[in-house]
């Protein structure tokens, strides 16, 4: 057997897994659960693999960590497959991986005390930590509770780590955290994440493309608006943390934002950069929707222009607000939930229709896949090495990608 890391959830779950990897190679004992917090499901997901990794690895060492692991220490420790439950605080420290160490047991908002992870090269395309924590207490959501408070890498750290991945080979960097549009607000330097997306370009002009990944649109700034207006290396894709598109459910939600406010963004940022291409998590089902309600919210996908929309049913999470609100049956929180795919691929496949005919530049993955600016999958009519950027004609598209025409 070797060392094996199995991860789940966001992005920021995936940084710290490469961390861990790093921390821990050489072992080959050892398998290290990433677990989830953000649903029920993804508790569910993460026991399920710690049996398997039993059943697979009889011998190994299992240990959980994670933010499912800070929140529910007790539904991992009780299981007789797990060797250690290791919380926030330590779970990217060297010290912590090392054969031998103790049990490590998770302390509320330990995540404070957490060092920032190291970026995950996830060739051609390198994720770099620049916030993690959240100080928004949305009522459905526990990472806050799993991460703690916000906290910013400073630019000078963030824009080592960008020429660090680019000296390992990424062609890309994604700027990531659990909260990204409120980098900067507890350095107290009066910096947002538009300055620093400035920063990274400027100070790192050999990097061929910066992209962002998700963001709360209310906190958007004026800088990083511009930024997407005038620079061509910053990737046109928006992933915004949209979440519903009925005013009455985002005030039940804790959300900052309404409907108009987020048909207006979309809106604007179009008008700043024509070729954006927006996605969005969204939630079906969340308590207290109505048939009504939910329209709002599938509508709000046309009327916003999303192309890749993100769908979750809802899952109750005990101990936050929205678990005591009055549940929606799961057989319709299933209806809607498909509903609102349905209309994410119907907007998806008019997304990609509207590149047939264009050429762009796109980021080849290998096995005959890229990726334009805009987040678009592309298939290759011949496959190209990955990490290559290549130039493309676009012959049309199957509904999930674009299509490249044979030159």
């Amino acid at each position: 057997m070797s060392l094996d890391v199995i991860t789940f959830g966001c992005r920021l779950n995936a940084v710290d897994s490469e961390t861990i990897r790093a921390h821990a190679r050489g072992r080959d004992d050892l398998v290290v659960v990433n677990a989830c917090a953000v649903t029920a499901e993804a508790t569910r997901q993460a026991r399920q693999a710690v049996r398997r990794a039993a059943r697979a690895n009889p011998r190994a060492e299992i240990v959980v960590t994670g933010c499912g692991a800070e929140i529910e220490p007790q539904a991992f420790s009780s299981m007789p497959e797990v060797v250690r439950v290791v919380g926030a605080a330590d779970k990217l420290r060297p010290e912590t991986w090392a054969p031998g160490h103790e049990r490590v047991a998770p302390v509320a908002d330990a995540a404070l005390l957490a060092p920032p992870a190291d970026a995950a090269i996830l060739a051609p395309r390198a994720f770099v930590q620049v916030q993690t924590g959240c100080d928004h207490r949305c009522t459905f959501c526990v990472i806050p509770f799993g991460r703690g408070a916000s906290r910013s890498t400073p630019a000078a750290q963030v824009i080592a780590e960008v020429r660090r991945v680019l000296d390992r080979g990424a062609q890309e960097a994604v700027l990531t955290g659990v909260d990204l549009t409120s980098w900067g607000l507890d350095l107290g330097a009066g910096e947002r994440l538009g300055d620093l997306v400035r920063a990274v370009l400027a100070a790192v002009p050999e990097l061929p493309r910066l992209r962002l990944s998700s963001l709360d649109a209310v906190e958007i700034d004026d800088a990083l608006v511009r930024a997407f207006a005038e620079e061509d290396r910053l990737a046109p894709h928006l992933h915004l943390s949209l979440q519903s598109g009925d005013d009455m459910i985002l005030k039940r939600m804790r959300r900052r934002h309404s409907r108009a406010d987020a048909v207006r963004f979309c809106d604007g940022m179009r008008r700043a950069r024509p070729d954006v291409a927006f996605g969005c998590d969204v939630i079906a089902g969340f308590p207290t929707e109505t048939d009504a309600m939910f329209e709002n919210t599938r509508s709000a996908l046309e009327d916003c222009g999303i192309a890749y929309a993100h769908v979750f049913p809802y899952s109750v999470r005990p101990g936050v607000p929205a678990a005591r609100m009055p549940q929606v049956a799961g057989e319709i929180i299933k209806i809607r939930a498909a509903a609102l795919r349905a209309t994410g691929e119907a907007l998806l496949a008019r997304h990609l229709a509207g590149h047939v005919g264009r050429r762009l530049t796109a980021l080849s993955e290998g096995r005959g896949l890229a990726r334009a600016a805009d987040f678009a999958l592309v298939r290759l009519a011949t496959d190209a090495p990955k990490g290559a950027f290549v130039d493309v004609t676009v012959a049309g598209h199957d509904g999930r990608a674009l299509l490249a025409a044979v030159e």
